[in-house]
């Protein structure tokens, strides 16, 4: 009975995340807001009980894989040119312009050249999850169009980060490695993607009546090829799962994956919230607090308000003031890159700590901007009427 004070550990953490999840909820806040703080209450930086920090990081990890796994999958570029087609080219658009600004605002106030780079990109990004919860939460006032933009623009957003992340990894050459090395590996595991792409639907589509293998499968799938990628070609993990989900999306087969793995996905999710707050150091918050309010204010004006002039030049049948406040949130990607940019040196602990700070502050900031903005009366349609 060794593993008992592990499990009840584990235990314990997810007990706490459901119960300040739900106070979240009552509060009018995402329920992530509620795990990030169970992190908060269980790290030790904090006062009282400390949880098993490696297990946590663990499954965390084994989370954020399952979720951008999941996300790659989701990924369906014919169904978002035929319903959103403005945003295939306004997406991208956004990321690159707002990192571009971010990055430059970064290294004007003392980021290391290389290390603003990793902290723009997260600015650019949303958080998928949190889009997904706007878009399915009973409180929310999002018309479908709304709502079709923003799942559109946050998974091509996932796409387009991941490539640029993906060279600024090669470039910075985690562990070492020459430049024309990592951009080699990341060529030769996205090959490897492409033979998984030929192999896994025709193997799930055998194991279609065996529930219970085509789950395991599915899950094993993920985790495995995200690990090769890590493993074997020096790509971060996260960034293999979503490749990886990328390159076996638009199939029947790898959909029904995608529906199957959402149970165990939103599990590890929590858990990987949940590591997020506990890295967050209280005791550097204050040192950290100009750059906070730094990261939170170029999600505003370079991120969110980059976003509605993109939307209403592309002419998107969906409420511009609402989208551009839904996409207003740093998300999983920000935790992922600053996590390169600490282990790459080229970002401080304080630096850290203020991209995990923006990143709870943005999200439960626009969870709560985005249902107001709904009610807005200037919340107008830029495109068609919808039906």
């Amino acid at each position: 009975m060794e593993t008992a004070p592990l499990v009840l550990d584990l235990g314990l953490v997810l007990l706490l995340a459901a119960g300040l999840g739900w106070v979240a909820r009552r509060l009018g806040l995402p329920a992530v807001v509620g795990y990030l703080v169970a992190g908060l209450a269980v790290s030790p930086f904090t006062p009282g009980y400390v949880a098993d920090r490696q297990q946590i990081q663990l499954l965390a990890d084994i989370g954020v894989v399952l979720l951008l796994f999941e996300v790659g999958i989701e990924v369906d570029l014919r169904r978002i040119h035929r319903e959103q087609r403005g945003v295939l080219w306004a997406a991208p658009a956004q990321l690159v312009v707002t990192t571009l600004i971010s990055a430059g605002v970064l290294r004007t106030a003392g980021v290391a050249p290389l290390g603003a780079w990793l902290p723009g990109l997260a600015v650019g990004m949303s958080s998928s999850v949190v889009i997904v919860n706007i878009t399915r939460s009973r409180r929310r006032t999002t018309d479908r169009p709304t709502e079709e933009a923003l799942l559109g623009w946050s998974v091509l957003q996932d796409l387009a980060g991941v490539s640029l992340a993906s060279v600024l990894v090669a470039v910075y050459g985690v562990g070492s490695r020459p430049v024309a090395e990592s951009l080699g590996s990341l060529v030769l595991f996205a090959g490897v993607a492409v033979v998984a792409a030929r192999l896994l639907p025709a193997v799930l589509a055998r194991l279609g009546d065996a529930h219970d293998l085509f789950l395991i499968v599915s899950v094993a799938a993920g985790l495995v090829l995200a690990a090769a990628g890590a493993v074997l070609f020096g790509v971060p993990m996260a960034l293999a799962a979503f490749v990886a989900g990328l390159a076996i999306s638009d199939r029947p087969e790898t959909a029904e994956a995608r529906r199957r793995l959402l149970p165990f996905r939103d599990l590890f999710a929590v858990l990987f919230f949940v590591a997020v707050g506990s890295l967050i150091d209280p005791g550097r918050l204050p040192e950290a607090a100009p750059l906070v309010g730094l990261l939170i204010g170029l999600v505003v004006v370079a991120k969110s308000g980059v976003s509605w002039i993109l939307a209403r030049v592309a002419r998107l049948q969906a409420r511009p003031v609402q989208l551009a406040v839904g996409l207003g949130q740093m998300g999983e990607f920000g935790y992922v890159l600053a996590g390169i940019g600490l282990t790459a040196g080229v970002l401080t602990t304080t630096e850290f700590t203020a991209v995990l700070g923006a990143i709870v502050i943005s999200i439960a900031a626009s969870a709560v901007l985005v249902r107001a903005a709904g009610r807005a009366p200037d919340a107008a349609v830029t495109g068609e009427p919808a039906p």
